[in-house]
């Protein structure tokens, strides 16, 4: 019976040690492609803030007039909810689904017909599952950003808002904060707000700038970049932030998975111990019956 026990406790310990290879694995591939995916953010963020600030720039000049800035009464909304094709990343993907879900719900209690644009296989799964109208996905992304994937998207989302099609698009992604954390953001795409005429922090008369061909020419070119650099920045933030929680994920099972072999190993060397008690004790008493 000990013997018996004891291949049961090895053939459990074989297996959770190859699990465990696969997690380490995991780990380390979520790892690279985490800095690779911070590289691109990092490079983003400062990029749609200096296209905010010449916005403003424009703002200021009285150029702020485009379609992309009229708002409607809305009677259907976009949602463009991003999330990732595979699993084992903790909450990530529930945690975004969840409040792109409650946003959509509150919506419908508004009366506001909804439509979902998913980026990634698992949210297109949960909404569709749920009811929800698909008006198109996209699940071949390979939890990368870049700007042809930011274009595909943009050019579905800008197509229906301009047409009429849809009155409001709204990005439900999560945020990167830190590996560790991620956090869910619901936000209005489009219309886009016109932004505020940026104030001169200089000492002394403003400076006058030269728009060459026009400030409406410029304008008219910025505002879809604008949108498409949004839709960027939105991607890169995602893909950080699932590769930031299926490492933790990853690193949290391969940790679970030592503590069990190590249970595993001293539940095996009691088993042992055990057999060789008895044994002792059997050779003992057979020796004293003679």
């Amino acid at each position: 019976m000990a013997g018996a026990g004891i291949k049961v406790i090895n053939k459990r310990i074989k297996s959770v040690k190859s699990t465990q290879q696969i997690t380490k694995a995991m780990k380390m591939v979520s790892a690279a492609k985490l800095r690779r995916s911070q590289d691109r953010l990092l490079a983003a963020r400062p990029y749609a803030t200096k296209l905010q600030h010449l916005l403003q720039r424009l703002a200021g000049t009285g150029a702020a007039d485009h379609p992309l800035f009229e708002v409607r009464d809305v009677k259907r909304r976009l949602y463009v909810v991003v999330t990732s094709d595979k699993g084992l990343c903790g909450a990530y993907n529930m945690n975004v689904m969840r409040a792109a879900q409650k946003d959509m719900d509150a919506s419908r209690d508004e009366g506001v017909a909804v439509e979902v644009l998913a980026v990634g296989r698992k949210g297109r799964d949960f909404f569709r599952k749920r009811g929800y109208e698909i008006t198109a996905s996209f699940d071949d992304f390979g939890g990368q950003a870049s700007d042809e994937k930011a274009r595909q998207v943009n050019d579905i989302v800008a197509h229906r808002f301009l047409s009429g099609e849809v009155d409001e698009v709204r990005l439900c992604y999560a945020e990167f904060v830190s590996t560790m954390t991620q956090r869910p953001n619901v936000s209005t795409a489009l219309p886009i707000t016109p932004p505020q005429a940026e104030e001169e922090q200089q000492d002394g008369p403003a400076l006058d700038y030269i728009w060459e061909p026009s400030k409406e020419a410029i304008y008219a070119a910025l505002l879809p970049q604008y949108l498409r650099n949004r839709l960027y920045l939105a991607l890169s933030e995602a893909y950080a932030s699932e590769h930031g929680a299926r490492m933790t994920s990853m690193s949290a099972a391969t940790t679970n998975a030592g503590e069990m072999i190590e249970s595993l190993t001293l539940q095996r060397n009691r088993e042992r111990q055990a057999a060789i008690t008895q044994e002792i004790s059997e050779i003992v008493g057979g020796a004293a019956a003679l």
